[in-house]
């Protein structure tokens, strides 16, 4: 049985196309961003971008964006090696600064609390 949502096409339709909700929100982005241009470049002659690939009710570049990643239409290529970059790169940086005597290893400096009194 069909839900009604307010979305279409659902949102599980197009998390079965990617493969994190990250992913899908970058490349539902990136290619509305292509589509707007697109529409704001028409007669300008310019073709450089590449034009809707789906006939779309809706005149929303998001969802014409939606609609082309679940028809498989629009697809992503991760590089090697960036899947997991930003926890490595946070722990490989960590790491550098307490072994280089950074925030993590370095005992607190002393505090100069002024002439004493007395």
């Amino acid at each position: 049985m069909a839900r009604n949502t307010l979305m279409d096409p659902p949102i599980e339709q197009l998390l079965d196309k990617v493969d994190s909700k990250f992913t899908l929100v970058t490349l539902g982005s990136r290619r509305a961003r292509q589509v707007n241009s697109y529409y704001n470049s028409l007669g300008e002659g310019l073709g450089r971008i590449v034009p809707p690939q789906v006939t779309s009710v809706s005149g929303k570049p998001l969802s014409i964006a939606f609609e082309e990643i679940a028809a498989g239409k629009v697809t992503y290529d991760r590089p090697e090696g960036e899947e997991d970059t930003g926890e490595a790169r946070a722990i490989a940086e960590a790491a550098e600064a307490a072994e280089a005597g950074g925030a993590f290893g370095e005992d607190p400096a002393p505090v100069d609390e002024g002439p004493a009194a007395g």
